[in-house]
């Protein structure tokens, strides 16, 4: 798969030649702050090396190296849901603190929920956001998806609870 995103940005997937981007870009605090714990702190060539033979092994492929010409700035990617919630995919993204502010995230996004859509029997897509990240808001209200809720103090990051919120756009909302 590969997405054009324009500005020299695409999707695509990873290779094996991403380990010192991925490595340059994920190995920031300010970026495992707003993820989830399996997403290490500090980021090693190791676990640059364990994400891209994990992914390799994916089937369906459902995670997706953002890139410039230079190499990884941040990754995308769903994760397909089972039995009942199988018209759900939840979103996850991060984007290199060089990159912040300059729309990466919402064009990322939207293509990757474009994309989603046209590829899987989705309904609904979904993304979970610490209420501390309300840059990731913008960028999800941004691409389209609608606030649904607030998980109050149910999540625990750097030794703090906090609450989740929840954002999703349907496939009729595209």
């Amino acid at each position: 798969m590969k997405l054009d995103l324009g500005d020299g940005l695409m999707i695509r997937e990873y290779r094996g030649s991403d380990i010192d981007s991925l490595v340059a870009h994920a190995n920031n605090p300010k970026v495992s702050r707003n993820l989830e714990d399996r997403f290490p702190y500090p980021y090693t060539a190791e676990d640059a090396e364990r994400w891209l033979s994990h992914v390799a092994d994916q089937d369906p492929l459902t995670s997706f190296a953002i890139a410039a010409e230079s190499g990884v700035i941040g990754g995308i990617g769903i994760q397909l849901r089972q039995d009942v919630y199988r018209v759900t995919a939840e979103l996850g993204y991060w984007v290199g603190e060089d990159h912040w502010g300059r729309g990466v995230a919402t064009r990322a996004v939207r293509s990757v929920t474009t994309w989603a859509f046209e590829n899987f029997p989705l309904e609904r897509m979904q993304a979970r956001v610490f209420e501390s990240n309300s840059a990731s808001c913008r960028v999800l209200e941004k691409a389209g998806y609608k606030y649904e809720g607030r998980l109050r103090r149910s999540v625990l990051k750097i030794n703090m609870v906090m609450d989740l919120i929840v954002y999703a756009i349907l496939r009729h909302e595209l």
